[in-house]
């Protein structure tokens, strides 16, 4: 599974305790992982919560990623712009116990975590324990296993009212304000990473003639 790491502004000096700890769990699991930045407070490319939640939008619908990792302070705000998102299933992961049932249950493609609200002593160790809880064996399977079968059914009838409610991801990318697109798009490795990975091509011919 290729898991995109996306941190926000506010949070950008904790991205390295947070690629350490999703690469520490991930890659020994067979998982790759792509780090989208921002990679430090000072980075030119800054990201807001708004544009996690775009750029979520883009690596989820390209096939460039299949999980996005992201947050902000509390966790609401990314959760809240990658749910705008078409296909983005995302959930509010706080501890370990978060992590399992929203991957048992809801079996989403997203997660947006706080790193500021409750982020102190041993955080990096509940950060690996969700990890863990989230790509350690199978997801979607159900909890409690006997209600599996209309916990699955459900996350269907949820992707289909998605797909009626929401916009196609390339509609979305002709729509909204051209400039906060190039800023969600302007991190240092996203072209190596995107362009390598996305399998869309009618979003990575938009991307790339929007930024030459």
């Amino acid at each position: 599974m290729k898991i995109a790491l996306i941190t926000e502004n506010s949070q950008a000096a904790k991205n390295g305790i947070i690629h350490e700890a999703l690469t520490a769990v991930a890659e020994p699991l067979g998982h790759q992982v792509f780090n989208y930045g921002m990679y430090t407070a000072e980075d030119e490319a800054s990201l807001t919560y708004i544009m996690n939640g775009l750029l979520a939008g883009i690596l989820i619908n390209s096939k460039a990623a299949d999980f996005v990792v992201t947050g902000c302070g509390t966790g609401m705000g990314s959760m809240l712009a990658c749910n705008a998102m078409p296909g983005v299933f995302c959930g509010l992961i706080i501890d370990p116990t978060d992590a399992f049932l929203f991957g048992q249950i809801n079996d989403g493609n997203a997660i947006s975590m706080p790193y500021a609200k409750g982020f102190g002593w041993a955080a990096e160790l509940n950060l690996q324990d969700v990890y863990r809880k989230l790509f350690d064996g199978e997801r979607g399977l159900g909890y409690p296993k006997e209600r599996a079968e209309i916990m699955r059914k459900n996350r269907g009838i949820l992707k289909d009212l998605k797909a009626a409610t929401c916009k196609d991801m390339l509609t979305v990318l002709q729509s909204v304000d051209q400039d906060l697109l190039k800023a969600a798009i302007a991190g240092k490795h996203f072209k190596e990473y995107f362009y390598a990975n996305a399998q869309d091509e009618g979003i990575v011919n938009y991307l790339r003639g929007l930024t030459g």
